[in-house]
């Protein structure tokens, strides 16, 4: 899992949350179920089961892999529409070529984030590279869909592409996490991703024993899902293990903290850290559509079926398309 590293954390600069800071209550811990997803890889579906009020601005995320792909194994997802919120794919291992149907596109890898905003709507394709397909190889990633307000659902679709190297790297008072900032802000140092929504995505990689309290916004949820390893959650620590999340009441910080002894695969606890500003507003949500009411679902489908969100590239062929 090597997503970004540093030698020696201590060189980064230090968070950690004020001493009068409120401390979350873990309110629940969830177990992620395993599926399949696109043409058949295998997915985590992290937040199968939380109530979304707890969720909100958030609306799914699936933890993609761990897998080591034999030769010819690899696989993606066919064309598929979108409309309404935010695709963020973070790869931490293994490569991803994405492409839409207005023309925008391009390679993630090693630590590198795509953060697709559907708006208005479009043709999605992602897929592993012809020669990751040949070669077999680890693949591992998330894809976390972010709501957007009825305000600007029928934005114009955007990219960005987040190179890995660019996320902001902060570590724990010790050196004993390094953390990731993708997206958001985290006691005044920002990361590169641009949010429609105001929300928080971390990567921490914490060492065995090491603990975390970082300071959280008050106005956010949050949340903490485990993708590797083994800790505790929450000044309780409440046990968490990999594929499972954390759902964070009100306070003001949050505390993470890895077990002593690691799985032997699994060096250190490796955990995604969310949080964001509730939308709060009606949400219809059917495959790939997010909109207010039922009626724009209606529109949405109305929409693809017209050809309206664009046509798959002729270079692929009209047979791939579909939901």
């Amino acid at each position: 899992m090597p997503a970004v590293t540093v030698e020696n954390p201590l060189t980064l600069p230090r968070v950690t949350a004020p001493a009068d800071a409120v401390a979350r209550p873990v309110l629940a811990v969830t177990t992620a179920p395993s599926g399949f997803e696109g043409e058949g890889f295998p997915v985590r579906r992290a937040f199968a089961g939380i109530n979304y009020r707890h969720l909100d601005p958030f609306i799914m995320m699936d933890q993609m892999g761990e897998v080591e792909y034999a030769p010819g194994e690899p696989k993606g997802t066919p064309w598929h529409p979108h409309r309404g919120f935010e695709t963020v794919t973070y790869i931490i291992d293994g490569v991803f070529d994405h492409q839409d149907s207005q023309g925008g596109g391009g390679t993630i890898t090693n630590g590198d984030t795509q953060w697709m905003t559907a708006g208005s709507g479009l043709l999605h394709i992602e897929a592993p590279p012809e020669s990751l397909v040949m070669s077999g190889g680890l693949f591992h990633g998330l894809q976390l869909w972010v709501n957007l307000p009825a305000k600007d659902k029928m934005m114009a679709p955007r990219y960005q592409d987040i190179r890995g190297g660019n996320v902001q790297l902060l570590t724990s008072p010790d050196g004993g996490a390094l953390l990731r900032v993708i997206a958001g802000e985290l006691d005044g140092h920002q990361g590169p991703g641009i949010t429609h929504t105001p929300i928080t995505m971390i990567h921490a990689t914490l060492a065995p024993g090491a603990e975390i309290t970082l300071p959280w916004r008050e106005d956010f949820n949050g949340l903490a899902y485990v993708l590797a390893g083994r800790g505790s959650v929450g000044t309780q620590r409440r046990p968490v293990h990999q594929g499972q999340t954390a759902v964070f009441g009100a306070g003001s910080s949050l505390t993470v903290r890895a077990d002593e002894k690691q799985d032997s695969h699994t060096p250190d606890l490796e955990v995604v850290l969310l949080g964001g500003q509730p939308i709060r507003e009606p949400m219809a949500h059917y495959g790939p559509f997010v909109m207010n009411t039922k009626e724009e679902l209606m529109q949405a489908f109305e929409d693809f079926q017209k050809g309206r969100l664009g046509t798959v590239p002729a270079v692929h062929g009209m047979a791939e398309g579909g939901l």
